[in-house]
């Protein structure tokens, strides 16, 4: 396996959720009449927001860091800094220039430069740590040598782990839900409302959801401590929390807690301990059987009726880029995370119980 195969991969990963959020809704697509680069001359806007900026420099961090992490580390770092900017600042100058047939969307040159100084600030941080983060001999390789599967199978898990984290960064969805097509394709909910039936699925759906993202993970795993497993979960209450007290208006880093989320949390813990003793293919199965729970308990609840409870979600600027992208990693994780899961099962096959 090359040396570069784990940033390189992250780093695809990383530009198409990056050209989906730009470039999202995807519809409308139109020639303004405008001149196509007039945007990089345009004087400083009118209205502007902070929020803005502060998106679309951290947005292009992570992005400048992995991308110096995939250059030869026999460069100098100067010269590491230079290609992974450049990379980084092409990138964004392309999807700014396609943004001008989106009528949705408008070009900017703030954008632009902010995405440039991000991606400036993360190639610095990857040519002075990437490597030691990537290398065979460095602490995130050394990590998943030991502990995750190798080749690009590894790879996928890793970066599917990835994406279920950014699914906890919507706001607006329960604790640890995701696979709701009825949102994405504006369906209604199958079945009314009433206290003791929301409670109910919501403990069932949290329940669900922890046992099949635990055995998820320790499928992909070779060792079967249970450590990766508790701070991946802890990880995603962390962005539910993050997510909560930075998107609500007011914030409220505890709208998340509701009585079901409690009841699932202590429910599917316990569960997933039991399951983790388990041999490696019934967790595999297991796990495969907790996702196609979870995925219709999330399309056969009814509404969220905490939601609004004296919040206002925010609702302007490139949080609504964002939080498209979220919301459609949300509705189509659990799908992925199950052809995954199938497609380790055959090609591992009677190895799964070495890995």
């Amino acid at each position: 396996m090359p040396r570069i195969s784990l940033p390189r991969n992250l780093a695809i990963a990383y530009a198409l959720l990056v050209a989906y959020a730009c470039l999202h809704p995807f519809s409308g697509w139109r020639e303004s009449g405008l001149p196509l680069f007039d945007y990089l001359v345009a004087p400083w806007p009118k209205y502007f927001q902070v929020e803005d900026l502060v998106f679309n420099v951290l947005g292009y961090v992570p992005l400048g860091l992995i991308l110096a992490a995939t250059l030869p580390a026999t460069w100098p770092r100067l010269r590491m800094v230079a290609v992974a900017t450049l990379l980084a600042s092409l990138f964004s100058f392309s999807l700014e220039t396609i943004q001008h047939f989106l009528p949705s969307r408008v070009s900017s040159n703030v954008d632009l430069g902010a995405n440039i100084v991000g991606a400036l600030l993360g190639s610095l941080l990857g040519a002075r740590w990437g490597h030691a983060l990537f290398a065979p001999r460095g602490g995130l390789s050394r990590w998943r040598g030991e502990h995750v599967i190798g080749g690009h199978t590894g790879d996928l898990g890793l970066i599917l782990l990835g994406l279920w984290l950014l699914t906890q960064l919507t706001p607006d969805s329960l604790l640890f839900g995701s696979g709701d097509i009825r949102r994405l394709l504006d369906i209604p909910p199958p079945l009314p409302f009433s206290p003791e039936r929301f409670i109910g699925f919501e403990a069932a759906l949290t329940t669900a959801t922890v046992v099949a993202v635990g055995l998820f993970a320790r499928c992909m795993m070779r060792t079967p401590g249970p450590a990766p497993i508790v701070i991946l979960l802890l990880l995603g209450i962390a962005a539910k929390t993050l997510a909560a007290a930075t998107f609500f208006i007011p914030p409220d880093p505890l709208a998340w807690l509701t009585p079901g989320a409690e009841r699932g949390l202590a429910v599917g813990l316990a569960l997933l301990a039991a399951a983790l003793l388990l041999p490696r293919v019934v967790q595999h199965a297991f796990a495969g059987t907790a996702l196609l729970t979870a995925t219709a308990l999330v399309n056969l609840m009814p509404e969220n009726p905490y939601l609004g409870n004296g919040h206002t979600l925010l609702n302007r600027g490139n949080f609504l880029n964002f939080h498209g992208l979220t919301q459609l990693v949300a509705s189509l994780w659990p799908f992925v995370a199950l052809a995954y899961l199938s497609a380790l099962g055959l090609w591992r096959g009677e190895h799964l119980d070495r890995a």
